[in-house]
């Protein structure tokens, strides 16, 4: 029978051979299961939100507010819009939700942006759970094969993450309108799409990939002022692009919602002037 010495030599990962050999899982005392625990929470709960959201097909455009899950609407089958945001890409073949066409972008640049690889590879893969704590995987292979080598495309779900903000920032200058479309208006929609974009950009140019975009393969930046200004403006977001991440992940989960509200008759947008 094998000792659990020789146990931990004969396994891999934090158990081979050229590791340490300590016999206890970790040596933390304080509750470091807590962070995983709540950031697989409240991943899991925006999962089970936005997948219901995104199947539903219905109650998504309120004039004149669109909720972001469904914008730009490229479906026939998408709610006829005033000015709005609709462009009948795809025909009378795609019968299910256009939620589902153009939440593969905005889905596919978070699910690639570092904060929330560091947050889903510790929540839910526990890879590994917590600094100082043992992964239970008997191997690591990086990003280096499928589906993590997938990752590499952050850069380019970047670009569309772009195009994806523009049409948001033209959903906003439409809330500026009553449910007749007339414009010089604005509600309490309004202000929750104005958050909601603005958290929107702040989240998507403090990402890493732009970081490098503005002021990468520079050899002297006091030859290019004002890509180094951009670039010290972006480094100045992106250390906050943790918060920023699930500021925006909320925002345009409760911008879904109140639209959801207010196309489902649960209540009258309210109007300030």
């Amino acid at each position: 029978m094998a000792t659990g010495t020789e146990h931990q030599q004969n396994s891999g990962g934090v158990r081979a051979r050229t590791r340490a050999a300590i016999a206890v899982p970790h040596l933390r005392t304080d509750r470091w299961w807590l962070a995983p625990a709540v950031t697989a929470a409240g991943l899991f709960a925006f999962i089970v939100y936005s997948t219901w959201r995104a199947f539903a097909n219905a109650h998504y455009y309120a004039a004149p507010y669109v909720s972001p899950f469904y914008s730009p609407c490229l479906a026939q089958n998408c709610e006829t819009m005033h000015a709005g945001p609709n462009a009948d890409l795809f025909g009378s073949w795609w019968g299910i939700s256009p939620a589902i066409i153009i939440l593969i972008f905005p889905l596919g640049f978070r699910l690639t942006c570092y904060y929330y690889r560091k947050a889903y590879y510790r929540s839910f893969w526990a890879s590994p759970p917590a600094c100082a704590v043992a992964e239970p995987h008997a191997k690591y292979t990086g990003e280096t094969r499928f589906p993590l080598i997938l990752q590499n495309l952050h850069r380019y779900f970047f670009y569309a993450a772009l195009l994806v903000a523009c049409v948001l920032t033209y959903d906003t200058v439409l809330s500026f309108r009553d449910q007749h479309y007339r414009w010089g208006h604005m509600g309490l929609g309004t202000v929750v799409f104005l958050v909601n974009i603005t958290l929107i950009w702040a989240y998507t140019i403090s990402c890493h990939s732009c970081r490098h975009i503005v002021g990468g393969k520079l050899k002297h930046f006091s030859k290019h002022p004002v890509r180094y200004r951009a670039w010290q403006f972006v480094g100045r977001l992106n250390a906050r692009h943790m918060q920023l991440a699930w500021a925006s992940l909320l925002s345009v989960a409760l911008a879904d919602f109140y639209v959801y509200l207010v196309a489902s008759g649960v209540f009258d947008d309210p109007r300030f002037f």
